[in-house]
């Protein structure tokens, strides 16, 4: 792979003749049966690729599949261990005889496990690493000389804001630092190719297992931290993943798109001044009460607090 890259497609070209943004391509989506994943086989389908939906959990991703077929979408269901080599072969295998190559690989599929450095068994560290990690890797050294022969296409790897800050699970922060890594490897090793390739970074995401799972408050703290008060929707990350699988992002390689509603840029900040509108507040409800002159300048020096922070 030396010499100059070879470049993908110029979406300029065709902009006013295409009727979808990834019109003539085929999508793989990992992870298919989950949340993210079905919400990127509507977009992306409607958007004119053919689209391969792949997960261990077969119903929901087939009835999927079996449904777009019944719209008069392009739409094909593979049973996909992420983590094994030859569950790879055979599912690339018959996108190559279905659809003829592929153009786009969405590694999606991703589980969690809600252990500290401490007391994380090792078997859960193996586990999540292997469908978290190994399993990108796999997919994409396997499905990359299939996208190379196609004319060259998009990697995009769906991290987490577990993979910029911290965070208490072990195994899933490391796995989600570690693909955030080798994505930027792909970019580099693939760049001759004609590949592209990008992670996208969600924090948390409404309609998934990772959230379906998670411990008493987890909903009322995310409401309080997430600026908009709210999860994100499955359609809301994917729109990021189909920017990036599509020829509108031709000159981004190696980057990453955080969907977290600036949960990672702009939460502290806005927490902070809740909370300190709220201290100033108890404050003057403690300087209404009858009270000598030293809180009656509390009470004064809070409401300038309150007003200040107005």
């Amino acid at each position: 792979m030396t010499g100059q890259p070879r470049h993908v497609h110029d979406s300029r070209a065709t902009a006013t003749t295409r009727t979808g943004r990834l019109e003539g391509k085929v999508a793989l989506i990992t992870g298919g049966s989950g949340g993210q994943g079905l919400a990127g086989a509507d977009l992306f389908a409607r958007e004119g690729a053919a689209v391969v939906l792949a997960d261990v959990i077969d119903a929901p991703g087939r009835a999927c599949a079996a449904r777009m077929r019944t719209e008069g979408l392009r739409a094909l269901y593979v049973h996909l261990d992420v983590a094994s080599l030859s569950s790879w072969q055979r599912a690339l295998a018959r996108i190559r005889r279905d659809f003829g190559g592929l153009h786009v690989l969405v590694n999606g599929a991703g589980v969690i496990s809600r252990f500290g450095i401490v007391d994380t068994p090792m078997t859960e560290w193996s586990r999540v690493l292997d469908v978290n990690l190994t399993g990108p890797l796999l997919g994409m050294r396997l499905a990359a000389p299939l996208i190379r022969d196609s004319g060259g296409g998009s990697i995009v790897n769906i991290s987490s804001t577990g993979g910029l800050v911290g965070n208490w699970d072990v195994s899933y922060v490391a796995s989600k630092w570690g693909l955030r890594g080798i994505t930027k490897t792909a970019a580099l090793e693939f760049l001759d190719w004609g590949i592209r390739a990008n992670s996208v970074h969600p924090a948390q995401v409404s309609g998934t297992g990772i959230t379906a799972d998670a411990v008493p408050g987890y909903a009322e703290a995310n409401a309080r931290v997430i600026p908009f008060g709210r999860l994100a929707r499955p359609d809301e990350v994917m729109q990021a993943v189909l920017f990036l699988a599509s020829d509108e992002s031709s000159y981004i390689t190696g980057s990453e798109i955080v969907v977290d509603c600036g949960y990672t840029s702009i939460a502290l900040a806005r927490v902070r001044r809740q909370l300190q509108r709220e201290h100033a507040a108890q404050h003057v409800a403690t300087a209404a009460k009858p009270a000598n002159s030293a809180t009656a300048g509390t009470r004064r020096r809070a409401k300038a607090v309150v007003k200040r922070e107005e």
